[in-house]
């Protein structure tokens, strides 16, 4: 599992899971297990769970880049 950060768009990216990981729906509902899978952390996707690139269309900023962009 991983966070994306794309310093080019300056924003933060979606969840980076790997290896299988089963992803189930707050309502239970099971998706495709893959071995690769991106998840939205920005909340603009039209595709939740899944991320569509909302993030830079939005400037979307994780808490960590929000922390590192207030340092310098």
């Amino acid at each position: 599992i991983g966070l994306v950060e794309d310093p080019e768009q300056q924003c933060s990216g979606p969840l980076w899971l790997r290896g299988g990981i089963q992803v189930v729906s707050a309502d239970g509902f099971e998706y495709e297990v893959r071995n690769r899978v991106t998840l939205c952390r920005c909340g603009a996707s039209k595709n939740k769970p899944f991320c569509d690139g909302q993030h830079s269309k939005i400037g979307f900023k994780g808490a960590a880049q929000a922390v590192l962009d207030s340092e310098s």
